[in-house]
């Protein structure tokens, strides 16, 4: 097979011109500052990707807790607590190195997700972490993140993907594959 890469930003937007309807109003819908409409989304998103990079790559991570486990303290910050987890890290490095970051929050049922980009410092103070305490549970610090881009991202990609839809039979089918993954994982680091 050949493929035929994309060399120039002209040729890239050649492939995708400007036209009026969904994609011209997310980029219409684009801010500096979590407005109204966008707190709601993340005070009810109990799950959020967040993206960095640093010097050995660019690390993807999953968060997730109850609705309003990240905090909107004010129109320009979010507060994340750094709760308990496989302790790797590897997102707290790269933010130490390069405090950029990405992240996508979604709702259950929500074919909508929300796109926000900033930057953040990770915060120990012991006043702000017990904040964030859960059953006795104090995390090591909070990520404060500053908002610096936040739009609405359309619901095509979660409707293809079927995303919200119930499994149905497929579930103990996937149970098992997802079992046979954490036998393989644990085996492979000793635990077995």
């Amino acid at each position: 097979m050949t493929y035929q890469t994309i060399q120039t930003l002209e040729e890239l937007e050649a492939l995708y011109p400007t036209r009026p309807g969904p994609a011209v109003l997310a980029a219409d819908a684009e801010a500096d500052r979590i407005l109204p409409e966008y707190r709601t989304v993340i005070e009810r998103s109990r799950f959020v990707v967040i993206t960095t990079s640093g010097p050995n790559g660019i690390d993807v991570s999953p968060r997730g807790g109850e609705a309003g486990f990240v905090v909107v303290e004010d129109e320009h910050t979010l507060l994340l607590p750094d709760l308990s987890g496989n302790n790797r890290i590897d997102s707290m490095r790269n933010l130490l190195a390069d405090p950029r970051v990405g992240l996508l929050f979604m709702v259950p049922g929500l074919g909508e997700s929300l796109r926000a980009q900033g930057t953040v410092a990770i915060d120990r103070s012991p006043g702000l972490r017990r904040r964030f305490e859960d059953n006795g549970k104090v995390p090591h610090c909070v990520w404060v993140i500053r908002i610096q881009s936040i739009f609405v991202q359309g619901p095509r990609a979660a409707v293809r993907g079927r995303l919200w839809e119930s499994t149905g039979r497929d579930a103990p089918r996937m149970r098992r594959l997802i079992d046979d993954v954490v036998v393989f994982l644990r085996k492979r680091v000793g635990r077995a």
